[in-house]
């Protein structure tokens, strides 16, 4: 062993949230008002991310309803817009392990935020203006967590949801490019371990990077321009 490093430890750690982005994620109640709920047990491949939520969930209710949501990427700036949702709910009555855990009803997440809706393209739930990247996807497949636990089996859900349209604040595009992210620009909310963090500066680029980003399209981007195309004829 090298003794210039120390050793692991085992440990028992109440969650594992080792570092997400965080995402606040829209969705329509029955009355056809918007909800916005903060969440963190996200990760995406290609134009598809997996959502896990609480199943019992006004958002995960939402979403298994309409089969619509938007995932709205806020920046390092927007962490005081997010914690005023942190303890709130759009369940009314407010479930009984949230009410224990302290959080309570409120109806207009929105401006309780100081966040601002504006018209989806292609699904009912509103995008947020402030939010520098904003998701409109739909439901593609629910996944159950833990059905092979008896205390945990129906109470966590994996949402897959396919993106059907990307829209980005222009100052985090990359310099002579339409369709690509600058990392450099982009600073996104990062929950660890219930707290707030941003990014720092690059570290170093990965050998990945010599892969062209157009390499790692996949037959959703196609199907997301038909469903965006469908969309403005409608309007």
């Amino acid at each position: 062993m090298n003794p210039t490093f120390p050793a692991h430890t085992a440990i028992e750690p109440g969650i594992l949230y080792f570092g997400t982005p965080v995402v606040l994620l829209s969705t329509s109640n029955e009355d056809g008002s918007a909800n916005l709920a903060p969440m963190s047990s996200a990760f995406w491949l290609g134009w598809r991310a997996m959502l896990g939520l609480g199943a019992r969930s006004k958002t995960a209710a939402n979403l298994r309803r309409t089969r619509e949501c938007v995932l709205n990427l806020p920046s390092a700036a927007l962490a005081g817009a997010v914690d005023r949702l942190a303890l709130t709910t759009g369940s009314d009555p407010v479930p009984p392990r949230k009410r224990e855990r302290g959080y309570f009803h409120v109806a207009g997440k929105f401006a309780r935020a100081g966040l601002t809706p504006v018209p989806s393209e292609t699904v009912a739930p509103p995008r947020v203006a402030e939010c520098p990247v904003a998701m409109e996807a739909v439901l593609a497949a629910v996944h159950p967590f833990a059905g092979d636990d008896e205390a945990q089996r129906g109470s966590v859900l994996g949402l897959e949801v396919r993106v059907q349209r990307v829209f980005v604040h222009d100052d985090i595009r990359l310099p002579g490019s339409t369709d690509r992210i600058d990392p450099d620009a982009w600073r996104p909310l990062i929950m660890s371990f219930q707290k707030f963090y941003g990014l720092g500066p690059q570290v170093h680029e990965s050998a990945l990077a010599t892969i062209p980003e157009r390499l790692y399209r996949s037959p959703d981007v196609e199907r997301a321009a038909a469903a965006a195309g469908h969309a403005r004829k409608m309007r």
